[in-house]
């Protein structure tokens, strides 16, 4: 029977990266779905994959993580098609406008945390966020609160007797704790929306450890490390491309440095597919991160971190993103019903 997998953001980057292992890893043993927001990249990735693995069979599944009912339908979609998911990896993320911190760099670059600054961007990005039509903040939305409305409808499929099933978050170096607070976890008031949903990320896994491992549903974190994608590259949009290119001998030089430079998708991917997919999910540390590495040899590893988590802060974090489902829920099915008794008043 073949392993089901569905993999979010699947059609550039480290999604990619990863359907592409995956699939050269087992061929005839796997049924891998894209799930993506726009049809036409999907439609392209899954031509790129089969073109390099024509046995596979590749899926396409239309969805935006930050849209809350088309989550919902593609939700359905997966239930009506599948009878089970083996894995589910929980990729899709946005990082809008970035900002550069010119001043906080040049700071930065002559201080002892140069090399953090340069692994995680700490201190010298910042985003402007937006609000989705459902109301919620953007990044919030696409990175976190899409992933957990899916989990919550795919329960079916994810939670069977006898069997196990993993979720795989890509998290970040990045998710930083003092991005992040309780009060406000959509971070409508603070300027790292992207830091404070990646803390988020890992807070959630813990808890969804604690609420599903006894239905055979285990969840991990990973961090790809610094990798050139369009996320990457959408940091500084005016940069010239070949500026990108003369810029990449100075990033393997910092690589000698600090191993979280992967710098490439496949390299990324490592503690994706790699490790984890082959990992039994019982053995595996609720409370740790698996970091892709990249040594200046350009030999890739997987290296665990304890995170900077708590379970008190995680569970606070879960209850109230269960009364946000509830209250999405709520407003969708109420804009439903207003839908035709608008349209009749308006013809």
């Amino acid at each position: 029977m073949k392993k089901v997998i569905l993999v979010t953001g699947a059609n550039s980057g480290i999604g990619l990266a990863l359907c592409e292992r995956l699939l050269s890893h087992d061929t005839e043993g796997l049924l891998l779905c894209l799930a993506c927001r726009n049809v036409r990249r999907a439609q392209a990735a899954r031509a790129a994959l089969l073109a390099s693995q024509p046995a596979a069979q590749v899926d396409l599944l239309q969805m935006d993580t930050s849209s809350v009912s088309s989550v919902l339908r593609a939700a359905q979609e997966v239930k009506v098609r599948y009878d089970r998911l083996d894995y589910l990896y929980l990729n899709a993320g946005i990082m809008p406008n970035p900002e550069f911190d010119a001043k906080a760099f040049f700071r930065g670059l002559f201080s002892s945390k140069a090399i953090t600054m340069f692994a995680t961007g700490d201190g010298i990005l910042t985003q402007k966020d937006g609000v989705t039509p459902d109301g919620l903040q953007q990044v919030f939305a696409t990175n976190l609160f899409g992933h957990f409305l899916l989990i919550r409808e795919l329960e079916p499929v994810l939670c069977q007797e006898g069997r196990t099933s993993q979720l795989v978050w890509t998290s970040s170096s990045n998710a930083n704790r003092s991005a992040f607070s309780l009060e406000d976890i959509q971070h409508r008031r603070g300027a790292q929306p992207y830091s404070s949903s990646k803390y988020a990320t890992d807070l959630l896994s813990l808890a969804l450890n604690e609420h599903y491992n006894k239905q055979g549903l285990y969840s991990s974190v990973v961090s790809p490390g610094f990798v050139m994608t369009n996320l990457t590259f959408g940091i500084l949009p005016s940069f010239p491309a070949f500026l990108w290119t003369l810029l990449m001998p100075v990033f393997w030089l910092i690589r000698v440095f600090t191993n979280t430079f992967t710098l490439t998708p496949y390299n990324g991917s490592e503690a994706l597919q790699l490790w984890l997919f082959s990992q039994k999910p019982e053995s595996l540390d609720p409370y740790a991160k698996y970091h892709s590495l990249t040594s200046g040899l350009g030999n890739n590893y997987i290296q665990p971190h304890k995170m900077d988590i708590t379970f008190e802060t995680s569970e606070s974090l879960y209850i109230k993103l269960l009364q946000l489902e509830s209250d999405a829920r709520k407003k969708l099915a109420e804009t439903q019903a207003a839908g035709p008794s608008l349209k009749t008043r308006t013809t």
